[in-house]
């Protein structure tokens, strides 16, 4: 399957109104210098900025970006030299693979780098993505920068729409990105190259929704050679428990909570006060997990034992 890292995408698909927007507050000298991308994971946020970016930099190169497809030329001088990590008028902070925050010292790197002199005078770009995993530290630096920036640079932040601080949201045009559930499936159609229905259960589909998740989803049954167009909710997470999958992969396994909240949703709560109970219980264990950064292990054990088995 391709690579839908949004680095990556040349196509944008379902965005472009939100693209043409920004578009025109460039064009119109009315581009704030911090802007906040919220909404859900996989929605395509990340690669709506890569795309604005693109047009703005390749403004007056050759291969310039085609408004009119919605897509950036492979050929690009500026596209490259993002793809490459050479590209002096673009910085990009996001969590480190090993780490599951951004820590202080990107930021101060990124400070650092502000400081020196820009090599032409292209606006400058930074896009911070996980805007949420900012620890307190990392935050109060940013901050610092966010209330007077350098001359000539523009900050793109990205929230998965997850709760961050009012005075980092208060400081930036907040565009909250949405897709209707129809969309959601046609652009993920067209990263999949085929009829999603065929791959996916639809008992999964309702609730997996955004076009990334559902591709992720997708390439994760693909690689593990599991048939999801047969397995329904129930046995989707049964499976991706027994085998250990959330050890494997971190993609689908920073979305089992939610797998297990919608487990919930399959069911009226109010016939049942155990399961209501039961219901209350595991919200808390999953916010807890997060929040302190516990193992999932036994969490994903008892949730399986006790309300899987039944």
């Amino acid at each position: 399957m391709k690579n839908i890292e949004p680095l990556n995408q040349v196509k944008l698909f379902g965005l472009n109104n939100f693209l043409n927007e920004l578009i025109d507050l460039f064009k119109n000298d009315r581009l704030p210098n911090k802007i906040l991308l919220s909404g859900q994971k996989g929605l395509g946020k990340s690669t709506l900025a890569y795309h604005f970016i693109n047009f703005v930099l390749s403004k007056d190169e050759e291969y310039s970006y085609n408004i009119e497809k919605n897509e950036i030329n492979p050929n690009n001088r500026s596209f490259k030299t993002i793809l490459n990590k050479s590209n002096p008028n673009f910085i990009l902070i996001d969590i480190n693979i090993e780490k599951k925050f951004i820590d202080i010292n990107q930021i101060r790197d990124l400070i650092s780098n502000l400081s020196k002199s820009s090599f032409n005078i292209k606006p400058r770009f930074v896009l911070i993505d996980n805007i949420e995993c900012l620890n307190a530290n990392s935050v109060n630096a940013l901050l610092k920068i966010l209330e007077e920036p350098s001359a000539n640079v523009n900050f793109i932040l990205i929230n998965n729409n997850k709760k961050i601080l009012s005075t980092l949201t208060s400081r930036c045009l907040n565009f909250k990105i949405s897709l209707t559930n129809k969309k959601n499936l046609e652009i993920a159609n067209k990263l999949l190259d085929k009829e999603l229905f065929e791959i996916i259960n639809r008992d999964l589909v309702n609730y997996y929704s955004t076009p990334g998740n559902l591709y992720n989803l997708a390439q994760f049954g693909f690689l593990n050679k599991l048939d999801l167009s047969k397995l329904d909710l129930k046995d989707f997470l049964k499976i991706f428990i027994d085998n250990n999958y959330y050890k494997k992969d971190n993609l689908i396994k920073n979305n089992i909570f939610d797998f297990i909240e919608f487990y919930f949703a399959k069911v009226n709560l109010t016939l049942s006060p155990k399961i209501y109970q039961k219901y209350n219980y595991y919200i808390k264990r999953i916010s807890d997990t997060k929040r302190f950064n516990l193992d999932e292990e036994s969490l994903f054990i008892e949730f399986k034992n006790e309300m899987l088995n039944e």
